[in-house]
C-alpha cells in the first residue's frame, strides 16, 4: 500500500485501533527462547541430490548473515518402509542408510556454524489411514518414536525441535476436518518422549497459518490456539510457533482486527498466550515473507496467484530487512524469524505461487531478497530494545571466559558468570539484575565509570541508565571477579502504547457524540411535532 489513496485509507483504518482493545502482548515481562539470534531461514536441502549443492546452498546461507536454518526432517524419507525401518531401498534393493543425506546436513550446518530449527512431520504411507499426504498416522505413537529417534540421533547437535506444521488448514492435517484436540494429543505425547531424550531440548509448536477461515478443512489461527490451550497444550511447547506473511502490506502495517491478514497478526496469537498464562514463552514465526509475484517472469497462469499477496520484487526485498528490524524493536516476545525461503532444487513448481517466495534461483542466481538481506545482516550492530532480555542474548557480549550457570533466585534457574559484558540499548532506561562479591565498574556512553556495591542479601537491581527520551545507550559492565548477570531490562514508550492511552479517550468521544447526537435527533423529533 504505497499508493496515496491505499496510504490514506490505511491512517484511516489506523486510527480505528484506538476503538477497539489492543492486542496484551506483555512485552515487559521476562521471556524464555529469545535470547538467540533472530535471523533463519527455510531450507529444503534433502531435495538436492548432490551434496556439493547442499553445501552451496549452506555456504551462501551463512555468508549471508542467517544463523538459522529451518530444515525439514522429512518422516516418509527416513523411515520408509515400515516401523523401525531406516534403510532406503527405493532405488537400491541393498539398502542405504536413510539417515545419511540428513547426517550431511547437519555436519554442514555445524560446519558452518548454524543452528537447525529440526521440522518433524510428513509422515509415510504405512502409517496412515487417512487420506492425504499429511495426514497424521493411524496411531501416534508411530510419529512419536520417530520424533524420539531423530533427537537421540542428533542429541546434543539439535536442541529445537517443531512437531509438525500449520495443523490448522489443509492440507497438513489430511482429507479431513482440522482437529485441535487431536493435534494437541500429538504435540504432547511427542513433548513427553523429546524431553525424555534431552530436557534442555527446546519443543515447538507446529506453527498456525494465519486465516480467518471458519469453513472445518481451515480453522482460524486464534480460535485454533484457544481449543489447543482448553485441550492442555500449555505444558507441551516451550515456544509458540506461528507464519509471519504480510501478504498485500508491508512490514509497518500496524492495523489490528482479527479478520485482518498482515505482519501485525502474531500480536494477537501472542494476547491469546498472554491471556492462558503463557507471557514468559517466546513466539517463532517459522515462516516470514511477501511474494514477489508481480514479475516478468511468472507465468499469467499461475496457481493460486493471490493466495499469499503480490508484491514486486523490490518491494520484497525491501519489507523483509524491515520486518526483522521491526520485530526487533518492538517484540521483545519473538525468539527466530525465518525467511520462506532459499530454494527450491529445480523449477519444476513455477506454475505454483508459493514457488516465487524463494531467495536465490535453481542455478544459485541470487534473487533480490538475497542481495538486500546479505548486507543487512552483516552491517547490523546488535542492539536491546524494549523488553527484558537474558544475560545470554545474542546481543549482549561477553567476555571469553563466560558461562551460563544454574543458579538459585535467577528469572529462569539460570545466569551467565562474566567479568565483562558490554551491550547497545534502544530506550529511556536500562536496569540489570546481577550478583557479585565485588563492586561492579559501569561506563555508559563514555561516561567516567560509575561502581556499584553488590547486595550482600542476593540479587541487585541497578538503574545504570535513564533518558527523558528514547536513545542509544552504550553499555559497559566489568569486575574485578566474575559476577553473575541475570537479566537487562530496557523501557521505552512505542506508537503502541500511544494507542492502548488513547482507547479510553476515543471510546469516551465516541459516547459523548453519540450521547450529543441522541440528543439532536431527540430535539429534532419534538421539533417536528404539531
Amino acid at each position: 500500500e504505497e499508493e496515496p489513496v491505499a496510504q490514506l485509507r490505511g491512517m484511516v483504518e489506523l486510527l480505528g485501533n484506538a476503538t477497539r482493545q489492543p492486542p496484551d502482548t506483555a512485552p515487559d515481562v521476562a521471556v524464555r527462547g529469545a535470547s538467540a539470534s533472530p535471523f533463519g531461514v527455510n531450507t529444503f536441502l534433502e531435495q538436492e541430490v548432490e551434496p556439493e549443492k547442499r553445501e552451496q546452498i549452506v555456504q551462501m546461507i551463512a555468508e549471508a548473515g542467517f544463523d538459522w536454518i529451518r530444515q525439514q526432517f522429512v518422516w516418509e524419507d527416513i523411515e520408509i518402509h515400515g516401523r523401525g525401518d531406516f534403510t532406503d531401498r527405493r532405488n537400491d534393493p541393498n539398502g542405504v542408510d536413510a539417515w545419511a543425506k540428513y547426517d550431511q546436513i547437519v555436519d554442514l550446518a555445524g560446519q558452518y556454524g548454524l543452528d537447525i530449527l529440526g521440522r518433524l512431520d510428513n509422515p509415510p504411507e504405512w502409517a496412515q489411514t487417512t487420506p492425504g499426504n499429511f495426514a497424521p498416522p493411524a496411531d501416534v505413537q508411530d510419529f512419536v518414536n520417530f520424533a524420539a529417534a531423530a533427537a537421540e540421533r542428533y542429541k546434543g547437535r539439535i536442541t529445537t525441535w517443531q512437531v509438525w506444521n500449520e495443523p490448522n488448514i489443509y492440507p497438513e492435517w489430511g482429507e479431513q476436518t482440522v482437529n485441535p484436540e487431536a493435534y494437541t494429543e500429538l504435540l504432547c505425547r511427542t513433548y513427553d518422549a523429546l524431553k525424555a531424550v534431552d530436557p534442555t531440548i527446546t519443543v515447538l509448536s507446529g506453527a498456525l497459518s494465519p486465516t480467518v477461515a471458519l469453513t472445518g478443512r481451515d480453522l482460524s489461527d486464534l480460535i485454533f490456539l484457544q481449543r489447543m490451550y482448553d485441550a492442555g497444550a500449555g505444558r507441551c511447547f516451550d515456544a509458540l510457533a506461528v507464519q509471519g506473511y504480510g501478504f498485500f502490506s508491508g512490514p509497518t502495517d500496524r492495523r489490528l482486527r482479527p479478520f485482518t491478514l498482515n505482519f501485525s497478526r502474531p500480536q494477537y496469537l501472542r494476547d491469546a498466550m498472554v491471556a492462558n498464562g503463557d507471557a514468559g514463552k517466546s513466539v517463532w514465526i517459522t515462516e516470514a515473507a511477501w511474494n514477489p509475484i508481480d514479475s516478468p517472469e511468472v507465468p499469467e497462469d499461475v496457481s493460486g496467484r493471490e493466495n499469499f499477496g503480490v508484491v514486486t520484487q523490490e518491494q520484497a526485498a525491501a519489507y523483509m530487512p524491515l520486518a526483522y528490524q521491526r520485530a526487533q524493536e518492538e517484540w521483545p516476545w519473538l525468539g527466530v524469524m525465518t525467511y520462506w525461503f532459499f530454494k527450491r532444487p529445480a523449477d519444476y513448481e513455477r506454475g505454483q505461487s508459493w514457488y516465487y517466495f524463494r531467495m536465490v534461483e535453481p542455478d544459485f542466481t541470487p534473487l533480490p531478497i538475497y542481495a538486500s538481506m546479505k548486507p543487512y545482516l552483516n552491517g547490523l550492530e546488535p542492539a536491546l530494545y524494549r523488553g527484558v532480555h537474558q544475560a545470554e542474548d545474542w546481543a549482549v557480549t561477553r567476555d571469553a571466559a563466560a558461562v551460563l550457570e544454574t543458579v538459585d533466585g535467577a528469572q529462569f534457574g539460570e545466569a551467565v558468570r562474566t567479568a565483562e559484558a558490554s551491550f547497545t540499548a534502544q530506550g529511556r532506561s536500562v536496569t540489570v539484575r546481577w550478583q557479585g562479591v565485588a563492586p561492579l565498574a559501569v561506563t555508559v556512553d563514555s561516561q567516567p565509570a560509575i561502581s556499584l556495591q553488590p547486595d550482600a542479601d542476593g540479587w541487585t537491581e541497578s538503574l545504570i541508565a535513564s533518558s527523558f527520551l528514547s536513545q542509544p545507550h552504550t553499555i559497559m559492565l566489568a569486575s574485578d571477579q566474575p559476577f553473575l548477570l541475570d537479566q537487562i531490562a530496557v523501557t521505552d514508550f512505542l506508537l503502541d502504547d500511544l494507542i492502548r492511552l488513547m482507547t479510553p479517550i476515543t471510546l469516551a468521544l465516541a459516547a459523548v457524540g453519540l450521547a450529543l447526537l441522541a440528543l439532536v435527533l431527540w430535539r429534532a423529533r419534538r421539533w417536528r411535532r404539531p
